[in-house]
């Protein structure tokens, strides 16, 4: 059997568990009284495109200078990049939201709650990337710095011509899955008052009162931003492979 048609029959085996399940419950499907709100639930997707888009580029910014800073030779620099990657990491990202909107943005008078929303975001991930970047610059063997270093390279440019290409290549995979994370995480938007796609999903089941009609559309309309994400991820591993090979 190819992979193709394991991969059609691995899905048709999902469809037909989700079918009989689905039928075997007692529910009156509404979906018109949804179909109604079809407007909103599109804006709602599409701010959450737009939201994660931002956070990606972001959060793949920050993570990489956290990752630098983690191995910087600078004691304060080190300290400040690890205090970061462990206060963001050992605490939800709901309470970062909170306290990112309804403390720290009072406090510095940003009153733009999608722009909030962005940076906690871009710096909860960047803290989980910040490792995985890390970890693939420690992977690279100190002989390409050195030799890098032998042909008049500066450290910067070592890191930047030598260092980060070959790092990249190893980073592929669990930055896909971080990156996938990310756009999941988005839903937690919501608890700011962000309209995103959840907030849009919670405001037509309290309409409708048709909560698994409300919610169906919001899990397919995260596969329909995850799956390419994979998919490219995927597609970038087996390339960065072959042309290392």
């Amino acid at each position: 059997m190819s992979k193709t048609a394991a991969h059609v029959v691995a899905v048709a085996l999902l469809g037909i568990f989700a079918a009989i399940a689905f039928s075997r419950i007692d529910y009156a499907w509404n979906w018109q009284a949804v179909w109604d709100y079809r407007g909103l639930l599109l804006k709602g997707w599409l701010f959450t495109v737009g939201l994660s888009i931002a956070a990606l580029a972001a959060s793949c910014v920050v993570g990489l200078v956290a990752a630098l800073a983690l191995g910087s030779r600078f004691r304060l620099v080190e300290a400040i990049g690890r205090v970061y990657v462990e206060l963001i990491r050992g605490t939800p990202l709901l309470v970062q939201l909170l306290v990112g909107f309804y403390v720290v943005a009072t406090a510095a008078k940003l009153e733009n709650r999608y722009v909030v929303g962005v940076l906690v975001l871009s710096l909860f991930s960047g803290a989980y990337l910040a490792e995985i970047f890390r970890a693939g610059i420690d992977a690279i063997p100190r002989a390409q710095r050195d030799s890098a270093r032998a042909i008049g390279l500066t450290p910067w440019q070592a890191m930047r011509l030598v260092i980060l290409p070959q790092a990249a290549r190893l980073v592929v995979p669990p930055v896909a899955g971080q990156l996938v994370s990310l756009v999941k995480d988005s839903s937690l938007l919501s608890v700011i008052a962000i309209n995103e796609f959840t907030q849009s999903a919670q405001e037509v089941n309290a309409a409708t009162y048709s909560s698994l009609e409300s919610y169906l559309p919001l899990a397919a309309g995260y596969l329909v931003l995850t799956l390419p994400l994979s998919w490219l991820s995927r597609w970038l591993e087996r390339r960065l492979k072959f042309e290392m090979g």
